[in-house]
């Protein structure tokens, strides 16, 4: 069965203090409800984007590590789920709980297995 990142995204300058008992409990319900339905695999949040580090392979062969997230934009993740749906649809109809009891904005997609050429068991 295909397996599903959602993910929620923050914005920069996001205070975790605005989120209430209420927003809280809708998401553990959220939770409760991925985990009775069979769906949920993993959930978690994320640190800030102002403690993330990007690494990046210079070309001389070393990697530049570097503060911040590597894309510039003004939302970053703020936490994610791993779910396993029939199909797209399914994930999206997760999404969109997700969304209401996180009260931001999402993303989804399709987590890719692909298998090594040699056949590796890990």
């Amino acid at each position: 069965m295909p397996q599903y990142l959602v993910c929620n995204y923050v914005p920069d300058d996001f205070d975790s203090s605005t989120v209430t008992e209420a927003m809280m409990e809708e998401i553990h319900a959220l939770n409760r409800e991925m985990i009775a339905a069979g769906a949920r695999k993993f959930a978690c949040g994320v640190s800030p984007a102002a403690k993330a580090k990007t690494v990046r392979k210079q070309p001389d062969g070393k990697v530049l590590v570097t503060d911040g997230p590597y894309t510039e934009t003004k939302e970053h993740i703020g936490g994610f789920w791993i779910l396993e749906a029939n199909d797209l649809d399914e994930a999206l109809e997760w999404a969109k709980k997700a969304a209401i009891a996180c009260q931001v904005p999402g993303e989804v997609r399709e987590l890719l297995f692909m298998p090594d050429p040699k056949r590796a068991t890990e």
